[in-house]
């Protein structure tokens, strides 16, 4: 209100002056914050704001002190709490029909063909000297102690060792799946370095259209995969195998099979059963876990050994890339166990690199393993992405066995040995039945249950609960809501227009004087 309109007022009525003039801006600010505190739904502020007393004021004052303090306290601990990012698993029984048809992989026990592998092998140690003997013709354990010596050898000078191993087609008598006949050309090989020649049915191919990952009931059936393989066991290199029969892996269709870790040995002379369960593991991405799915370019280039193949991550595989990789850094040349690592790639680089494999003999590659996986500096420099796997499929296998074969069959294993390309035992014509039960091995995979367990990381805590928990905390120590906020919201806005009025109030009286002048 204007002086002039003051002056006005009091000539005409008997009113005193000082009551008509606005409050001035110390005290508009004040009432602003009073009637705040007076009005909020905080508790505490309201109780010190009609304090009559110094007292009462002390009172209400320490009150909120304290428990706004304790409100901080319990507060912080439910924000920390939700970034520790704390999990928990929940296990649930799935019913999957049609489920995906496991791969499976098979290799003979002993990988080397005594009548294709002797003669090179001989000639090898003879052009190095490597033993003092003169009868060549019988094989000693002095002459196993240069067999992986004589194959890394041939591996270094780039040639096959093919030849010397076990043809799928020399071994399988039969193959069905849920009845119909599977071949050697429904199987996919690689290369153990302690099996030899391996061959996988039903592995993801990277041409998934034309040929897609079969699952149980394709063509009509129940999933059930059988083969019948003959082992060849005289053909066995003598002090290089400690047993006779055929090593087996039941595993998912995107992941490179472990034969060296996780293979099942199944003896002669029986039919086996494997019967699977699955069970599915999901770990939560970061920053819960630091599980991984993505291939680097040292699985890709390994990769490339498993022939039509597309598999995914496997933490192990990638252990096995990165201390290869650190092994030819350290030493020049490749750890002589890792066949399917003939390339690495270098920490920062994208190109690969050819390696030699060592010595048996050379303990460099023993040592670079070692210095690897106990030095950290070493570890986060070559294996920083190998964490677990964010999905893991695993098979579940119960094993039974009877024995085998049944007297009906001893004529089709006879005349199936007989038209292979391995040279028969001696005396086959007299002894042919009990070679027959040293070598046959017959075994059949099958899904014994629909239902896969299912294993579930998922939070804790989610920002939800943090929400919630923070509201509850700020709610039982003093009160304070969203609406709460809104109210402090509204008296900031409202000190601020004050504070605006009182400084943008004389620039534009002096404005509107200036312009009546004109």
């Amino acid at each position: 209100m204007s002086t002039d309109t003051i002056k006005s007022i009091t000539n005409v009525f008997p009113v005193n002056r000082d009551a008509l003039k606005s409050p001035s801006d110390s005290r508009r600010a004040a009432s602003i914050i009073k009637e705040f505190s007076l009005n909020t739904s905080t508790h505490g502020i309201p109780g010190i704001a009609r304090s009559e007393s110094v007292h009462n004021r002390m009172f209400w004052s320490i009150s909120l002190l304290i428990f706004t303090g304790i409100m901080i306290f319990f507060v912080t601990q439910s924000i920390r709490a939700y970034f520790e990012y704390p999990s928990q698993t929940s296990v649930a029984i799935v019913n999957e029909w049609p489920q995906a048809f496991p791969a499976v992989t098979i290799c003979n026990y002993s990988p080397l063909r005594y009548d294709r592998f002797i003669e090179p092998f001989l000639n090898y140690t003879k052009t190095f000297n490597l033993l003092n003997i003169t009868d060549i013709k019988n094989f000693t354990s002095k002459h196993a102690l240069y067999i992986r010596d004589f194959l890394i050898y041939k591996l270094n000078q780039n040639e096959s060792l093919d030849e010397y191993f076990y043809s799928l087609e020399s071994m399988m008598m039969h193959c069905s799946f849920n009845n119909i006949l599977c071949t050697a050309a429904n199987f996919t090989w690689f290369i153990s370095p302690q099996y030899g020649l391996c061959y996988t049915f039903n592995a993801k191919l990277k041409d998934s259209l034309n040929s897609p990952v079969k699952d149980s009931a394709t063509y009509g059936g129940t999933g059930i995969l059988e083969i019948r393989l003959y082992v060849h066991q005289h053909q066995y290199v003598p002090y290089f195998s400690n047993g006779i029969g055929v090593a087996a892996l039941v595993h998912d269709n995107q992941l490179l099979p472990d034969m060296e870790l996780t293979p099942m040995h199944l003896a002669p002379n029986r039919h086996h059963r494997l019967g699977y369960s699955k069970k599915t593991s999901y770990f939560l991405s970061s920053p819960y876990t630091s599980c991984s799915d993505k291939v680097n370019l040292g699985m890709q280039v390994m990769y490339n050994e498993y022939h039509d193949t597309e598999y995914g991550y496997k933490q192990t595989v990638c252990y096995a890339v990165c201390i290869q990789a650190y092994t030819y850094d350290k030493c020049g040349c490749g750890n002589p166990f890792r066949w399917t690592i003939r390339y690495i790639v270098s920490p920062g680089s994208d190109k690969w690199i050819r390696v030699l494999f060592c010595n048996m003999s050379d303990p460099c590659y023993v040592d670079a393993s070692a210095e690897l996986l106990n030095t950290r500096s070493i570890w986060t420099k070559y294996c920083p992405a190998c964490q677990q796997e964010c999905t893991y499929n695993e098979f579940i296998i119960r094993l039974t066995s009877v024995y085998a074969p049944p007297a009906y069959l001893m004529n089709d294993i006879k005349q199936f040995v007989e038209s292979t390309d391995v040279p028969l035992p001696i005396n086959w014509s007299t002894t042919w039945p009990s070679e027959i039960q040293l070598s046959y091995v017959s075994f059949e995979v099958a899904y014994e249950t629909s239902r896969s367990e299912v294993y579930s990381q998922q939070p804790t805590i989610s920002a939800v609960d943090v929400l919630s928990n923070v509201g509850g905390q700020t709610g039982l120590w003093i009160g304070i809501s969203f609406l709460s906020l809104m109210e402090i919201a509204e008296m900031i806005y409202r000190l601020i227009r004050s504070q605006y009025h009182k400084f943008h109030g004389p620039i534009q009286k002096n404005t509107n004087e200036e312009n009546s002048q004109l």
